[in-house]
């Protein structure tokens, strides 16, 4: 099972550098950074992760995900580097389409595409995005991404994005394209998994959910002339518990992330990080 880690929030603490370099020689396999570029001071939203509704004081205080895992690439040679999420209907897809193939090209193949379109509609709306059909617009926007990483030329006229022919370099070090994660438990997830994803990245899932969803991430998937092996599952934020980790395995997960607590100096983090690592690597 591989373990990665989460940069904790607020997410400007500690270099993620820091944090990256040091994971690595512990021995986990990967480093997430999720994103909100701004969090809207008026918001009827709810938020899916408290009972209450409310948006964590916390959410105000993401970096870009892009310039972090580059600092961490910087410094680093085994460790993937990963969204988790990135807000793909709040970006452009020629900007994005650079800024993953230069981030893959640096680090030599160690991108993973985490991707959502998350559930904050204020932000998301202005944003440009279309929140009621924003899984349409995304897909639309992967297959911009993918045409750009894989052809000398590309052009595109759709319902959301249009433009003319254009060149795009550099292409993803890795072929076709790093691999792309779908985040969210949406009813609709596993079946976009499985048509035009390479695996899944839930973050609300019992190891009890997690085994029947795999039965049928496999089914949909063979149904589709697919190999379900070659879908991948990151169970996302976890608390760092070995026995749990152990049933997720045992559910059909390929990864699970866990997130440090948010600590001030480079000190509290190597221990923080430390003790996670005798915690679930050992």
């Amino acid at each position: 099972m591989n373990i990665g880690i989460v940069l904790p929030l607020p997410a400007y603490y500690i270099n993620p550098a820091l944090i990256a370099e040091t994971a690595e020689n512990l021995g986990f396999d990967s480093l997430w950074v999720g994103e909100h570029p701004f969090i809207p001071l008026n918001s009827q939203s709810i938020f899916p992760g408290s009972p209450s509704g409310e948006i964590p004081e916390s959410y105000s205080h993401f970096v870009d995900p892009f310039i972090a895992l580059s600092m961490a690439a910087s410094v680093t040679k085994r460790i993937k580097l990963a969204t988790g999420i990135c807000l793909i209907t709040e970006r452009n897809p020629l900007l994005l389409a650079k800024e993953v193939s230069t981030l893959d090209q640096f680090s030599k193949g160690r991108f993973i595409f985490g991707i959502g379109t998350g559930w904050l509609r204020e932000e998301a709306e202005l944003m440009g995005c279309d929140f009621d059909h924003r899984w349409t617009q995304a897909k639309e926007e992967i297959d911009i991404l993918k045409k750009l990483w894989s052809s000398p030329q590309a052009s595109h006229s759709g319902t959301y994005y249009a433009f003319p022919e254009v060149i795009s370099y550099p292409k993803p070090f890795q072929r076709p394209h790093p691999p792309i994660m779908i985040g969210g438990t949406a009813p609709n997830a596993l079946k976009r998994v499985a048509k035009w994803a390479d695996g899944w990245l839930p973050n609300r899932v019992t190891p009890e959910d997690l085994k029947i969803k795999r039965k049928k991430l496999n089914t949909l998937t063979e149904q589709l002339g697919r190999d379900p092996t070659k879908l991948s599952i990151t169970i996302h934020g976890q608390p760092a518990d070995k026995d749990l980790i152990a049933s997720y395995e045992k559910a059909g997960a390929d990864r699970v992330t866990i997130r440090p607590r948010a600590v001030k100096t480079d000190k509290e983090m190597r221990t923080e990080l430390e003790n996670l690592a005798r915690l679930t690597l050992n």
